[in-house]
């Protein structure tokens, strides 16, 4: 799919006052262990902006007004690349690289050079700045390079050098650009939430009695893999039992045992954007009488969550509608006692449901954006897309609870567009109701 990187350099930096150049960094290989580098990944900003994957690289969006009177002046705005160089040598034992001579045509790129001149370079251009925006996110890993290139201007204010007076985080405009998604955006986002259908589907036939947590997830991430999807969006969770009371369980080594549910937290990676689900069966086939009301009452917890997806509702809607439920459930079943708006208010039902209703999902599982806007809860728009995911967790050891409920884990999520009239669940295709579920164990 052709997205319009330019045009986002574009929107960027014209959000950005006069005087103004950010950078933006690809990131680093990162060694796993000894000669072993952990799989590489783009940081989600760059990625972005470019859509280019290699490492060690850095994008300079520079205002218009910081070039004037230059030999690069022409009223536009700029973007420059710093990029690794061709190198045969390396490239024959470590893979391909684009180059500096092809990066301006093939990544529409004003200007390109090495990595290995920015150094050289950045102090030229932050001559003519105010202000330079970066992530501070990324403080740590710019604080040196900033302090040499800055350190080094000051040096020259005799001579007429002009120093940046503005050191600026670019999340707060950026992210929030990356927050609503355009129409190219959303169709690989929904290519990314069917792939993930794909994979818990595949997850659903290969669990049995007797299979291990990682073998679910060997079935769930080859069909990923087999749908196109080049890697995880995050590490897969497969928990068994009481481990699925552990909300970040990832060891997936357990046996899986008949009477047991299993929880799969996963999703697909499509072109840099994210699924996630989570799916909770019956690794037998057939849901426990306490398995099922509060696997039903999960439900009911997230469809009411959805219900409040549409533009206008406050992103806290979602939340407060699906604990309400749960809440009351957990009255009705005897686990919490109570007038169920004192517990509400109270917040009492966060015992056993500790975690918000979902989060912005795009090119990071976890997206960037606010949640609120001065101190308040912001408002639903068109183009953003949430996950809803309440769950119930009661480990084997919670006091005071009936024995029938305990070591039961429970997590449901579908990925969610705001629509213009509404919302879309782009994650449709799984069971989701006990007799669907049961039903589809029973043909597998």
């Amino acid at each position: 799919m052709n997205l319009d990187f330019a045009a986002r350099r574009q929107n960027l930096i014209a959000q950005l006052p006069a005087g103004s150049v950010a950078l933006i960094a690809s990131g680093a290989e990162q060694i796993r262990n000894r000669d072993v580098d952990f799989p590489f990944r783009a940081e989600s900003d760059f990625l972005y902006l470019t859509g280019f994957t290699e490492p060690d690289c850095v994008l300079v969006l520079i205002h218009q007004s910081v070039l004037e009177g230059s030999e690069y002046a022409n009223g536009c705005h700029q973007a420059w690349l710093f990029l690794r160089p061709k190198d045969p040598l390396q490239e024959t034992w470590q893979g391909r690289r684009l180059g500096v001579e092809a990066a301006p045509q093939t990544l529409a790129i004003n200007q390109a050079w090495s990595i290995d001149e920015l150094d050289d370079i950045a102090p030229k251009f932050l001559s003519q700045a105010h202000q330079v925006y970066f992530s501070f996110g990324q403080l740590k890993d710019w604080s040196v390079k900033l302090a040499d290139w800055l350190n080094g201007l000051k040096a020259q204010v005799r001579k007429g050098v002009a120093v940046p007076t503005g050191l600026c985080d670019l999340d707060s405009v950026l992210h929030e650009q990356r927050l609503i998604k355009s129409a190219q955006e959303i169709e690989l986002m929904r290519q990314a939430a069917q792939i993930s259908v794909q994979g818990h589907i595949a997850a659903m036939r290969a669990t049995r009695p007797g299979a291990y947590e990682y073998q679910v997830q060997s079935a769930l991430e080859h069909a990923f893999k087999m749908a196109g999807s080049e890697r995880v969006a995050f590490n897969t969770i497969a928990a068994a039992g009481d481990n699925a009371c552990i909300l970040h369980y990832t060891e997936n080594n357990a046996p899986l045992k008949d009477g047991d549910l299993i929880l799969l937290d996963a999703g697909a990676e499509w072109q840099g954007y994210a699924g996630d689900i989570s799916h909770t069966f019956p690794i037998n086939g057939r849901f426990s009488p306490a398995q099922k009301q509060l696997y039903e009452l999960v439900l009911a917890a997230q469809q009411a969550a959805i219900a409040a997806v549409k533009p206008g509702n406050v992103y806290d809607a979602m939340h407060q509608a699906s604990s309400r439920v749960i809440t009351a459930g957990l009255v009705q079943l005897g686990i919490l006692q109570g007038e169920v708006e004192t517990l509400v208010k109270d917040e009492a039902y966060k015992r056993f449901f500790m975690h918000g209703t979902g989060h912005w999902l795009g090119l990071d599982v976890h997206d960037v954006g606010r949640y609120k806007i001065d101190g308040q809860w912001r408002t639903l728009k068109p183009g953003m897309v949430v996950t809803i995911e309440p769950g119930l967790y009661i480990p084997l050891d919670a006091e005071g609870v009936d024995a029938q409920w305990r070591g039961i884990g429970i997590r449901i999520e579908d990925d969610v567009l705001v629509t213009q009239s509404g919302h879309e669940v782009l994650t449709l295709g799984l069971p989701r109701r006990v007799e669907e579920i049961e039903q589809w164990m029973q043909q597998r």
